[in-house]
């Protein structure tokens, strides 16, 4: 559950970006925006920090923040990265991850399947945003799992809207459940295949991808 006003905002700017609201390029009206979501310029400021920090909005000293939509090619390429960062988290986690640190994963793969039957893909990806952040943590090296993190924040918005497509909030839940049994077997190479296969935008989740960000009209 989202519990601070400058996150509630940055999830709805992100949505608004992303849908093609706010074209490529142009300023967001700080004062305007502030005051449709009834707040105070401080957690809306903090909101756009937090969306400098995902590559949706570019900030400029003296002159404002600005709608950045990434290219395609440029999306697919950090999406193989992801793949490669988060199949190595899963490689080191099956490895060193205590007891404790499984019950942890395995709680955040059921709430990700309470929000599936709730049919809430922005609740599933909060609660999937959670399961991949703990294999970050329980691959045991700090260097690896805030890199990861930094990428992971910058496709924050392109990994939700993936959930939007028919039947992925099911088919993700699959694979959690794959990774979730490598984990526990501490099967490293298995556990690493299903993370990478789980993130890759290839085949079927590729086309998803593509034919939902090429409606927003101004991507390039």
């Amino acid at each position: 559950m989202l519990t601070r006003t400058s996150d509630r905002i940055r999830e709805s700017l992100e949505q608004r970006i992303i849908e093609g609201e706010f074209e490529n390029g142009e300023r967001l009206d700080e004062v305007r925006l502030a005051t449709f979501y009834g707040v105070s310029r401080t957690p809306f400021r903090e909101a756009l920090q937090m969306l400098a920090g995902s590559g949706l909005v570019q900030l400029i000293p003296r002159r404002g923040a600005y709608v950045q939509h990434p290219g395609i090619i440029e999306l697919v390429e950090m999406f193989e990265v992801m793949a490669e960062l988060e199949a190595l988290c899963g490689r080191l986690a099956a490895r060193r991850v205590s007891k404790s640190g499984l019950k942890e994963i395995a709680k955040a793969a059921r709430a990700c399947e309470i929000s599936m039957e709730k049919d809430d893909p922005d609740a599933y990806y909060r609660e999937n945003e959670e399961f991949h952040l703990l294999i970050y943590q329980f691959s045991g090296n700090s260097f690896l799992a805030e890199e990861a993190g930094k990428l992971q924040r910058r496709l924050r918005p392109f990994r939700r809207m993936q959930l939007r497509a028919k039947g992925r909030m099911h088919q993700s839940m699959k694979e959690h459940a794959v990774i979730l049994k490598a984990l526990e077997a501490g099967d490293s190479e298995a556990a690493a295949n299903a993370i990478r296969s789980h993130i890759s935008v290839q085949g079927e989740k590729f086309h998803d991808l593509i034919s939902t960000y090429e409606k927003v009209p101004t991507a390039k």
